[in-house]
C-alpha cells in the first residue's frame, strides 16, 4: 500500500499511465488520470470480466477528456480473461464475486460465478481494492455487459439515476449481489457511490461511446454541484 501511495503521487504530478500491478498471468493492470485535479474524483473500470469488455472503448475515450473532473481510469482489470476469451481471470475466478461483502464460497474453478477460495484471493481484486482505498473517489463506475441498464442501490441510487438519464438507459434499482465490487464499496466507503453500467451486447458504436462519455461528465457535474451546495 505504501508503494502504491508513492506511485499515485508520482502519477498526480506527471500524468503518465501507472502500472498498478500485474494479473495472474503477469499482464500489466494500469491506471490513467485525466481531466482536472481540482474536480470531483471519479473512478472508472472499463472491464472486470474478459467477455464483457465493451467498456474499454469508453475508458479509452475518457482518457482524452478535458473537463472539471478528477478522472481515474482502469481500462481493463481482467486482461487474462480478455486474452483467454473467458469471463473469469487466469485462475478461473469471477472477479466480481471475490469481494468480501456478503461473500459466499462454493463451486470450482471456471464455474461461471466461482467466487474463489476466499475473499480477495485474486491479485486483480486486491489491486482494485487498494486503488479504491487510496483514491476514495466520490463515484465509481463499473462497466459490464449485456443487460443494457444501470444498476444501483442504496447510497449510489441518485448517482445511478443521473447516469442512466444522461445515457438514455433504463435504471434498475435492485440490491447488490453477494461478493461484488459495488456491494463492498457501498458498505466500506461512506459518502461514495459505486454502481454498475450494464452495456448492451457487442461492440459500441462511436455514437454510443460519446453518449457514455457525456454521461460520466454529467455525473461529475452533479457531484460538483452537490459539493458546492454542502459548503
Amino acid at each position: 500500500m505504501r508503494q502504491l501511495a508513492a506511485a499515485l503521487l508520482a502519477l498526480s504530478l506527471a500524468g503518465p499511465p501507472l502500472v498498478l500491478g500485474r494479473s495472474t498471468d503477469g499482464r500489466p493492470i494500469v491506471a490513467v488520470r485525466a481531466g482536472d485535479r481540482k474536480g470531483p474524483r471519479v473512478l472508472v473500470f472499463g472491464c472486470i470480466h474478459g467477455t464483457e469488455c465493451a467498456g474499454i472503448a469508453i475508458a479509452r475515450a475518457l482518457e482524452r477528456i478535458h473537463a472539471h473532473i478528477d478522472l481515474w481510469i482502469v481500462p481493463d482489470l481482467d486482461p487474462d480473461g480478455l486474452a483467454l476469451g473467458r469471463r473469469q481471470n487466469g485462475r478461473g475466478v469471477d472477479l466480481n464475486a471475490n469481494w468480501s461483502s456478503q461473500w459466499r464460497g462454493g463451486g470450482k474453478r471456471w464455474d461461471t460465478y466461482y467466487p474463489g477460495p476466499r475473499p480477495f484471493s485474486e491479485r486483480e481484486t486486491r489491486i482494485a481494492r487498494n486503488l479504491i482505498l487510496r483514491l476514495r473517489p466520490r463515484a465509481t463506475i463499473w462497466f459490464h455487459q449485456h443487460m443494457n441498464l444501470v444498476w444501483a442501490w442504496g447510497g449510489s441510487s441518485r448517482a445511478g439515476r443521473i447516469y442512466a438519464r444522461a445515457a438514455g438507459m433504463r435504471f434498475y434499482h435492485h440490491r447488490w449481489l453477494h461478493g461484488t465490487a459495488t456491494n463492498w464499496q457501498n458498505h466500506h466507503l461512506p459518502g461514495s457511490a459505486a454502481f454498475t453500467v450494464e452495456l448492451p451486447a457487442g461492440r459500441l458504436t462511436a455514437r454510443q461511446v460519446r453518449r457514455h462519455v457525456q454521461a460520466v461528465l454529467s455525473l461529475a457535474g452533479s457531484l460538483g454541484r452537490s459539493h458546492s451546495e454542502a459548503h
